[in-house]
Order: structure tokens, then sequence, then C-alpha cells
């Protein structure tokens, strides 16, 4: 119960230099209490595990310990002062240890004095002390004796030295440099052997310790005869200066002694006295002869700065004499140590989203030489390379703390090392390296290789048809980089873009779910997006451009002549038409594009391949000749309109010609039209937007028909009593394929109006488009004005 109350009164704590100081006696029974850590840390008690503080060991032994339930400090071991301390240079003696908290990484610095208590007597070197004194010895010589020595320190080391009483002798008690009491024997008064040849006394030493312990020691003291002259040192002190870890056998010094005595009195002998310690024999020797004082071992400046060595000079005589001087020898540093690094915490992995200033590690340094040569400084190597920095945080305490922001996807893993240098002459140089891995975050999202896709699909295809892979690329690494694909919804032509198209969420496989026709439609436009797995998920798209092309799966549609499924074209040919007579003009349309719709014509069969020719572009039959009587008066043609696709269409019709012997003649410019004008009157607005979507067509074709009138104005003209189909022979139709339903209908009314006939334009059954067909006008004048409206378009 002392020992419990004395630590928490002797509890102190220091907040001025950032270190924790308790005090406590030494020997204090284990388990006693010296504070509340968790308190003195401003902590909760509870905290303290789960922020796992923990205590160094010192020397392997683990002398404190921490409650991590109630935050006591208290002692886990027995601790002996005398153990930890065993220098006496000090009254004090500090047990330094760290307390590090792993969560946040923290570390505190606790100092734990241990008070000295008496618990040890003095004790001399030799319990038994035997001097020969000559009796011709003056008083007030002094003999030096035996000192004791306390393990203890402070007031309870040795105090003070007693003798027994003595006429002839008393003691003289002297100090040295680090404290410690020395005693000699003092000759107060003449020796006369003859009354008394031995002096037997008793030497008390007495610590001031309470209760105080002391030691004795037996003196002997023998008078001898005369020999009255002593031997006498140049100087009493020498002071030496020597560099540490100087060569086995360097010089210290050359002691010089002399005597005024002669023969064996005179001749002397170096010795150690007992004031000289063993340790200090152990670093130097002394040759008894010559007096020479060198180095015998190495001398290590952060061991011991200062060496005392006290040398007596004794005589050879029967009765010796001895004298006595003290070297003090100084230590002088040197850069000899290297600088010391030691990682106190450090976690080897870090996350890339990591703050700036995040702390990674705790590092202390340290150099066992003093002054400049002590000095140290800790840098990093290739520091402007790494995004990290070094934070003086106490002394000789450093911190690791992120100096900028990091990213996995540049470097993954960084090799840091930590350079410590001196500031000696040269200086000296250590290293310590760590490996730090960066975790992984989800902060980049999927990348495709371009913004948009296209895709060239030939219509017809097959449903489920692989279309295309799309990509995407994340750096990421784990969750933070499974992609999934899916289709971003929308509708394309009221219909929703996934009855269409269909993607792999996996592997971003692209799959069309139907069979595309390029007649209904070309293109589709829609986005692929693309996200990964990452909280939160990041994701990016990609456009899509599906281009259909065409196919030659339609077969050409022959509009001109119009006739009836299976029906033959009849056509009158004047049997005495010149060369070049346009007996008919076939026009035929195909659905597809480009080149699957461009038509060629030929002749399949000709009944004489002689008398006709057929304009493969345009598709007009003409003569090639004028007809003789010999030729038949009917010829049978049958034309193949081919389109240019792979493999080809084909669509044929056949005309039956039949010859006339009529001469007609052909109409002149001012020949009336018979037909009536409001025929144009009655053309819808549809006709009037056809018109304006081929005006370079009609450019063509209206000069085209000049240069046919003015021909035709030389030739001689015919009786206007013909009959008006003659003049139906002799019009010109468009010198052009026309593939527009529009631009050939209006083609082919400026033609056919021209030779007398009305112009019919009829929806196909499917309702693609149109087919025109010419009616003779003397049928359609035998109905009344509204059959004649109801007719055209």
């Amino acid at each position: 119960m002392w020992q419990l109350g004395f630590v928490s009164l002797s509890a102190l704590w220091s907040f001025a230099s950032g270190v924790s100081r308790y005090s406590i006696p030494e020997e204090i029974a284990e388990g006693s209490v010296v504070a509340n850590l968790a308190a003195d840390l401003g902590m909760e008690a509870q905290s303290l595990a789960e922020r796992k503080v923990k205590l160094d060991y010192i020397h392997s032994k683990k002398y404190l310990d921490v409650n991590k339930e109630t935050g006591e400090l208290f002692i886990a071991e027995k601790i002996d002062r005398e153990y930890l301390c065993p220098a006496k240079t000090s009254s004090s003696c500090f047990l330094k240890m760290d307390v590090i908290i792993e969560n946040p990484i923290r570390i505190f610095n606790i100092e734990l004095e241990i008070m000295d208590i008496n618990d040890n007597a003095p004790q001399f070197r030799r319990e038994r002390i035997t001097l020969d004194m000559s009796e011709a010895t003056t008083p007030g010589e002094r003999f030096s004796l035996t000192n004791a020595v306390d393990a203890d320190v402070g007031v309870n080391s040795i105090e003070t030295y007693y003798l027994s009483d003595s006429d002839a002798f008393t003691i003289d008690i002297q100090s040295g440099s680090d404290g410690t009491k020395y005693v000699d024997l003092v000759l107060k008064d003449t020796l006369d052997r003859e009354k008394l040849a031995v002096h037997n006394l008793i030497l008390t030493a007495v610590d001031g310790g309470t209760p105080a312990r002391s030691g004795t020691a037996s003196i002997i003291v023998q008078v001898l005869d005369t020999n009255d002259n002593v031997p006498q040192f140049d100087q009493e002190v020498y002071r030496v200066e020597i560099m540490e870890n100087a060569s086995v056998g360097t010089l210290v010094l050359q002691l010089n002694v002399t005597d005024l005595d002669e023969g064996t009195n005179a001749e002397v002998e170096y010795s150690y006295t007992l004031y000289t310690s063993e340790k200090t024999q152990d670093k130097f020797s002394l040759d008894p002869h010559t007096g020479e004082i060198r180095v015998r071992d190495l001398i290590d400046f952060e061991d011991i700065k200062n060496f005392d060595i006290y040398v007596e000079a004794r005589d050879k005589a029967a009765i010796p004499l001895s004298g006595q001087c003290k070297i003090s020898v100084s230590v002088n540093d040197i850069n000899d140590n290297y600088p010391d690094i030691t990682i106190k915490s450090f976690k080897n992995f870090i996350r890339e989203d990591a703050e700036v200033g995040t702390v990674i590690a705790v590092i202390s340094v340290s150099d066992r030489d003093s002054g400049y040569n002590g000095e140290v400084i800790l840098s990093i190597q290739n520091a402007p390379l790494l995004p990290f920095m070094l934070n003086k945080s106490s002394e000789d305490y450093f911190e690791l703390m992120v100096k900028e922001p990091l990213d996995r996807e540049k470097v993954s893993r960084y090799v840091i090392t930590l350079q410590v240098t001196d500031k000696g002459v040269p200086p000296l140089t250590d290293n310590e390296t760590i490996t730090l891995e960066v975790l992984d975050v989800n902060d980049n999202a999927p990348v495709f290789p371009q913004s948009s896709h296209t895709i060239h699909l030939v219509e017809n295809n097959e449903p489920g048809v692989l279309l295309c892979s799309l990509t995407a690329h994340d750096p990421d690494l784990n969750e933070n980089q499974y992609l999934v694909y899916f289709i971003v919804e929308k509708e394309i032509a009221n219909t929703s873009v996934s009855v269409l198209f269909s993607i792999n969420p996996e592997s971003g496989d692209l799959y069309a779910l139907r069979t595309f026709d390029y007649e209904r439609e070309k293109e589709f436009v829609f986005h692929v997006e693309a996200r990964d797995s990452g909280v939160p998920p990041l994701s990016s798209n990609i456009t899509v451009h599906v281009l259909i092309f065409d196919q030659n799966d339609n077969a050409p549609r022959i509009v001109s002549p119009w006739r009836a499924k299976g029906s033959v074209i009849e056509e009158v040919v004047p049997r005495a038409s010149d060369r070049g007579f346009l007996v008919a003009k076939v026009i035929a349309l195909d659905a597809d594009s480009a080149q699957n719709s461009r038509i060629t014509y030929q002749f399949l069969q000709v009944t004489d391949a002689t008398l006709f020719t057929l304009d493969s572009y345009n598709g007009e039959i003409r003569t090639a000749r004028m007809f003789t009587y010999r030729d038949p008066k009917q010829q049978r043609l049958i034309v193949i309109a081919k389109d240019n696709g792979e493999p080809p269409h084909s669509a044929t019709v056949t005309i039956k010609v039949s010859t006339t012997e009529h001469e007609i003649t052909q109409f002149t410019e001012t020949t009336e039209v018979p037909i009536e004008y409001d025929l144009f009157t009655d053309l819808n607005l549809y006709l009037l937007i056809g018109l304006g979507s081929v005006s370079f067509l009609l450019l063509i074709t209206i000069l085209v028909i000049i240069v046919l009138k003015c021909q035709k104005g030389a030739t001689k003209a015919a009786p206007q009593g013909r009959n008006s189909i003659v003049s139906q022979r002799n019009s010109t139709i468009a010198d052009s394929t026309l593939i527009s339903s529009d631009a050939y209908w209006y083609s082919l009314f400026l033609a056919e109006t021209r030779k007398g006939k009305v112009v019919v334009r009829q929806p196909l059954p499917n309702g693609n488009g149109f087919f025109v067909s010419s009616i003779p006008r003397s049928s359609i004048l035998t109905g009344t004005s509204e059959s004649r409206s109801s007719t055209l378009q």
C-alpha cells in the first residue's frame, strides 16, 4: 500500500515539452499503478484497444504495460535502478519509451524517472589495507586508502568516512569530479616504531540514506625505518587530449619523476593508484619503468568522454616512498558513427484517393556522435519525382506524408528510399528502403476507342447476325474495371431500338434481331453505354451508326408502254416511215438504288434484226431502215430490261408492230394540238412539286424537242385531214431514261399530248408508285367532261 501511494503522489506530467514524465521508486511491486495514461493523453479508456496502443520494450524487457480497460499505466516487471543505470555519472535515471497508437498513427514519449532507495550498503574494494610507514615520515603525510563504493546514488551514496580513535592518524575526505568520496590517511604526529610498531585502525564508510548503511575496512599500518625523500612529479596534474579511435600503442604522456635519494632509494616504479578505475586501466597501459602511458584498447567518445588516471611513483628503498599525480585525459570526438533510421510505424499500402497530408510512416533518426557529428539530415532520394514529403514532427521524429494526389493507373507501386546524413567531415550516410502499394479506387470511366462507330450491313441479313464487338477500356482494377454494355433505350421510327438490336452485356457483341430492307430503312443511329462495376459506377457512351446497304433484290418493272399483265403491246407504224422513226419507248423502273437500279435494254427476240434498233440506255425502239414490200406487215419484238445488280434481274415486254399504208402528215409548229388546254389546268399540286425536282431533266428534254422540231420543219407538210394516229408515231418523248415516277409522268405527258393522246396516271397495287399509260383521244371525246376529268390525275 505504501508503494502504491508513493507512485500516485510522485507522478508528474509535462505539457510544455510534449513528453510525459513520471517518477517512481525502484524495486516497486509488480502491478503497481503509475498513472492513468488514457486520462493524461486525453483519450477514452475504452478506445485504447481499438486504437491499438502499445509500449516499447526496454532491454528486451517489458517494464510497463497499459490496462486496455481502465487506461492505467502499471508496473509489469520489477525495476532495479542499479541494473538500468549502472553508471554513477548522474544521479538521475530515466527509463524512456514510446507509446505508439496505430489507428490513427500517433507516438507519445514517456520518461519514467527511477528514484533511488537505500538498498545497498557501502563496500570497500579491500577489506584489509596494509600500509608500511617509515618512522621518519613527517606529520601531515597522506596515504591513499581504498575507497568504498555504494551502488546507490544521491543522498543514498557514501556520505562520509569515520576512522577509529588514533593519536597518530586522521583521515582527509576528498570529492572526485564525479562526486565520489575519496579518503586519505593523514599522519598527524611523528611515528615511533619503538613505542608502537603496528597501528590497527578501522575505517568506516557511511551513506546518507534513511536509515543509514555502512561498511568497514581494516587498516594495518606498519612502521618502517627511514627513507625520508619522496619521489616528486614535475606536475601534480597533467591535462592531455586524445582523439577517439586512436590506434593501440599511441603515446599519451611521458611521466617524469625526481628523487633526491641515492641508490635503490632513488629508483622508482610507476603504478596506478587505487583511484584509477579498472575501466581506465583497461584503456591505457603504464610502463612501470619508463612512465610512458600508451593506448591499450580502442577508445570510444560515445562511451566515455574523460578519463582520470592517478599514478603513483614509488622508490625502491627498504621503506619506499611514493609520489602521486593526476592525468586528466579528454577524448575528442570524430565522426565514426553512422546515423541510424528507425521506422516506428508504417503501413505498406495506401488508397490512391488519399488526401494530401496523409501520414504514411513515422520515422526516428539518431546519431551517437556529438556536436556537428551528431546532427543529421533526413531526406527522400529522388524526392522531386515522388509525391511524398517529410515533416519534422518533433525532435528526431519525422512524418512521411503524401505531397501530391496519387494515381494508381500511372504508378501502382513506390519504392521509397530514406537517406539520413550527418554533418560530420566527412559526412556519414545510411539508407532505409520501404515499399508502398497504391490501392485502386474507381476514378476512371470506361473509354471507347472512338466516339462513334459505323456499321455497314447489307439488307436481307439473317436475324441474330453479329454486327460488331464494341469494346471499352477501363484502366482500374478488379470490380472497378468489370464492364457491362447495354443499349441506351430510344425509339427509331416508332420502334424501340431494343426490338431491332441487342448487345451482349459482358462482351459488347452487337447483334441484329431482325432482317432489314434497304427500300424501307436505310440507317439507324443509337447509343451504347459501357458502365463499370465500381461504387459509384462510371460510364461512357459510343454512338453507333448502322448503314443498310442495298442488295439487288428487286427486279425491274416495266411501266411504259403500259399493258395488262401478260398482254402484248400493239404499235402501228406507217410503212413509209423514214429511217430513225420512233416505234416505241420502253421504260422500266427498279426499286433498288445505285448500280442495282441502272437498267439497260436489249432485244431478246426480233423478227428482223435489220429493221429495228434499240437504244440500250433510254429504251427507244426506232427503225433502222425504211420498210420494203418484202417486209412482213407484222413484226414481233421482245425487249428485256436488265438491271446492273449482281446477280442481275430482268423484265420483258412483247411489242407487236403493224405497218399501215396511210401517209400521215406530221404536225408542224402551227398545227394545233387536238387536246383541250384545260388538261394543264387540272394538274394537281403534287405534279408541280415533281416538276421542280426534275427541272434539269426537263431542260434537256425541251432542248431535244426544239432540235427535233427544227429538223421536222424542213420536211414536207402532210394534209391535216389525216388520222391523228400519225402524229402519235412522230411525237418525241424525252431522250433519257426517267427513274422518278413523277418525272416520267410529266415527260410522257408532253410527248403523248402532241400525238393527240390523253395520259393517264394510276397508282400501282402495292401503293409504292404509279404506272402511266396513254389512251387515244377519240375514245375520250366520246365520254362526258366528267369522265375525262376523272380519268386524269
